[in-house]
C-alpha cells in the first residue's frame, strides 16, 4: 500500500506517513472515540494514540472532542493538556512540549495553500510548541511556527509568527504585548 495521496488537483503530494489501512482504521477511531463526546476516558486515548505512533508522555490530558489528523505525526511530553474542541491539523509533524496547555477550541493548522497559484499548491510545515506554553481558547497557530518556551498566545487571538520566550502575545495577527513573570 501507498503512503503517499496524490492531489492531483493542488499539484503536490502529501506524504501522509502511513499506508491506507491506518489511514481508515485512524478516521473512524478519531471520529468514535476522540471527536466525540461520548468517550470520556483520557487514559484510554492515550494508549490508542501510542498504538496508531503518536510519542505520548506521562500524564497527558486529552479532553472530549478533540481531532488529530494523523496520530504518527504527533508528540505530546509530559504533563501537557488538550482541551475540548482542539483541532490538531498535522498534515505535517506537530510536537509539543510538557507542561503545554491547548486551551479549549484553539487550532493547530499545519497546512495552507498557496493563494498565489491558481492550483491552490498544498503548503506543509511543522509546529513546534516548546514547555509551559500556554495556547489560548479558540487561538490558531499556523504552520512553521515556533512557540518558544512559556509563551502565552491570547485567547481567540492568530500567528503565524514565531512567540518568543516568555512572551505573551495578543490580537489577529497576535502582537508582543509582555513579558509573562512565572512567580
Amino acid at each position: 500500500m501507498s503512503k503517499e495521496v496524490n492531489l492531483s488537483l493542488y499539484k503536490k503530494t502529501l506524504d501522509v506517513g502511513a499506508g491506507r489501512l491506518k489511514q481508515i482504521l485512524w478516521y473512524f477511531t478519531n471520529m468514535l472515540i476522540f471527536n466525540s463526546y461520548g468517550f470520556p476516558f483520557s487514559s484510554a486515548k492515550l494508549v490508542i494514540l501510542r498504538f496508531f505512533g503518536a510519542k505520548i508522555g506521562r500524564n497527558v490530558v486529552i479532553k472530549p472532542s478533540v481531532n488529530i489528523k494523523f496520530p504518527w505525526k504527533l508528540s505530546i511530553g509530559d504533563n501537557s493538556w488538550i482541551g475540548e474542541q482542539v483541532w490538531i491539523d498535522n498534515l505535517a509533524e506537530v510536537k509539543i512540549g510538557k507542561n503545554v496547555v491547548l486551551s479549549q477550541g484553539s487550532m493547530l493548522l499545519s497546512g495552507n495553500h498557496n493563494y498565489k497559484k491558481e492550483s491552490f499548491d498544498l503548503i506543509t510545515s511543522p509546529i513546534v510548541i516548546d514547555d509551559g506554553v500556554w495556547i489560548g481558547a479558540k487561538a490558531t497557530v499556523a504552520g512553521g511556527v515556533h512557540c518558544a518556551s512559556h509563551s502565552i498566545l491570547s485567547v481567540n487571538s492568530f500567528t503565524a509568527q514565531n512567540l518568543d520566550t516568555y512572551g505573551i502575545y495578543i490580537g489577529n495577527p497576535a502582537v508582543w504585548k509582555r513579558s509573562r513573570k512565572i512567580e
